[in-house]
């Protein structure tokens, strides 16, 4: 499909993101909140009063990532993307790839496993 301009429709589902996003890694929420997190330190060491140097977007992206993250511990976040890694998923899972129902427990199972020692 191709847009006004004639270019090709950006479509994650069909892993056709844009050029500047092909050697990207996705990161899960949980990630994203670590990374936010240690940014949001780092700019309230250089500067007492960090709103100055924080934008309402870092704050708010900051607060989407905490609050929407189902892992809050480095360890347990390290070992989920262990376990997806594991598991060869893709980088952009999506329909019909034959991912077996037994693996997918399997896997689900490691997952909720880390849950509950959160």
């Amino acid at each position: 499909m191709a847009s006004a301009s004639g270019e090709a429709e950006e479509n994650a589902a069909e892993v056709k993101i844009g050029e500047e996003f092909l050697k990207a890694k996705c990161l899960m929420n949980a990630e994203v909140a670590l990374i936010l997190e240690k940014k949001y330190d780092q700019l309230q060491q250089v500067s007492e009063d960090a709103s100055c140097q924080v934008s309402q977007v870092f704050e708010r992206s900051l607060q989407y990532a905490t609050q929407s993250s189902r892992y809050k511990n480095p360890g347990a976040v390290k070992q989920v993307r262990d376990v997806l890694s594991r598991n060869s998923l893709s980088e952009f899972e999506h329909k019909g790839r034959g991912l077996h129902d037994e693996k997918i427990d399997i896997m689900l199972s490691n997952l909720a496993s880390i849950r509950k020692l959160e």
